[in-house]
């Protein structure tokens, strides 16, 4: 099975910010932020992720919550820089 923008993402966030717990229950469209999963530092984690590993340069007016808030909004901005398709 390939592996999904969106699911390369989770990971991500599981791994680094939920500390491996997979038991948490991460809504795709949850927000990171206001959930606390996140803060300010992570953010900067995520775009450094982002970048790496999609190949993305991203400009400061793309770090912003409409962008990088839940798993939806990442996979649907990686997907608008890389031209790739979302899938589920």
């Amino acid at each position: 099975m390939t592996e999904t923008i969106k699911d390369s993402v989770r990971a991500f966030v599981i791994e680094n910010f939920l500390f491996g717990d997979t038991s948490y229950d991460l809504a795709e469209t949850a927000s990171l932020i206001e959930n606390d999963i996140i803060d300010s530092t992570g953010v900067l984690e995520l775009v450094a992720f982002i970048e790496d590993r999609f190949g993305i340069a991203m400009a400061d007016s793309d770090i912003v919550p409409a962008n990088l808030d839940s798993l939806a909004r990442i996979s649907a901005f990686i997907e608008t820089k890389v031209g790739a398709p979302v899938t589920a």
